[in-house]
């Protein structure tokens, strides 16, 4: 099994970078060609979109999906009633694909029959939200949507952290006169670290392989405005059948999941070394 495993990915990966180095078009191709897949790459404006995009989602996920599914997980760490029925409800939307979930969002944020359209149905006719078709907050829109499905998985995995930590601690917190606000902040939090690095990991993951979602609710539009690397891989492979450009791009998304392995595993790993 592992050493199927190696030979599959270790293999795939190193097979998929030689022939970014080559001319590959519709078939792959021993014709290298250097860099020239790499320089006609970062020369692209649809990659540079792309690579921006995602960012700025990036970022957002990552500080959002972290602070709201931890919220969430400390008020059902409160042990209130009918906490399975609510934590069924919020894990829920991860059970669903994400061309589910596009599809789904891109009906509730179309302006004609969805959100903007009940409001004004209520009488507020100014109101105005149509992220999906402007090109400076369509990547919002997506957010949304990407929040509304995955934040659930974070807030379990944090619950079970929490409900994992002694209760002594919170015996301990009380005795001291430490709110509970406090307990969570500086007491709780740094016990979680590894559960943190964990949650870090799915969701870094989670945005770099984004596409579904985007090919679903907007289709890298309105025009290249939320293009994603992972949309522009597919498309040159299989739509403009230049394999060799896909492969660049594909290259360079294994780098960017590289990056972010190699602080995990040093967190992971090194830390408990030097323990």
């Amino acid at each position: 099994m592992v050493f199927t495993a190696v030979v599959v990915f270790l293999g795939g990966s190193l097979w998929t970078i030689a022939h970014s180095f080559t001319s590959s078009r519709l078939l792959p191709k021993w014709k290298f060609v250097g860099f020239d897949q790499y320089e006609r790459l970062w020369s692209t404006r649809r990659w540079m979109i792309s690579i921006e995009n995602l960012a700025l989602f990036g970022v957002f996920s990552l500080v959002f999906t972290l602070v709201i599914g931890f919220t969430l997980a400390a008020l059902l760490d409160r042990k209130i009633r009918f906490e399975n029925t609510f934590r069924t409800i919020l894990l829920y939307p991860f059970a669903l694909s994400f061309i589910v979930t596009g599809l789904t969002w891109q009906w509730i944020l179309n302006p004609d029959f969805g959100l903007q359209a009940v409001v004004r149905g209520w009488g507020f006719e100014n109101f105005a939200f149509d992220p999906l078709n402007n090109p400076d907050l369509v990547m919002f829109g997506l957010l949304i949507a990407g929040l509304w499905q995955g934040t659930g998985l974070i807030m379990v995995i944090l619950l079970a952290g929490m409900r994992g930590i002694d209760e002594d601690i919170w015996k301990a917190a009380r005795v001291d006169g430490i709110g509970t606000v406090k307990t969570y902040i500086r007491v709780i939090i740094p016990m979680m670290r590894p559960v943190f690095v964990t949650a870090l990991v799915l969701i870094a993951a989670g945005i770099i392989k984004l596409y579904d979602l985007v090919v679903a609710q907007t289709s890298g539009g309105p025009g290249i405005a939320s293009e994603v690397p992972a949309k522009y891989v597919m498309d040159y492979m299989f739509g403009a059948q230049n394999l060799g450009q896909g492969f660049a791009a594909s290259t360079m998304m294994l780098v960017s999941v590289v990056v972010i392995l190699i602080p995990w595993a040093y967190l992971e790993f090194g830390g408990k070394k030097r323990g």
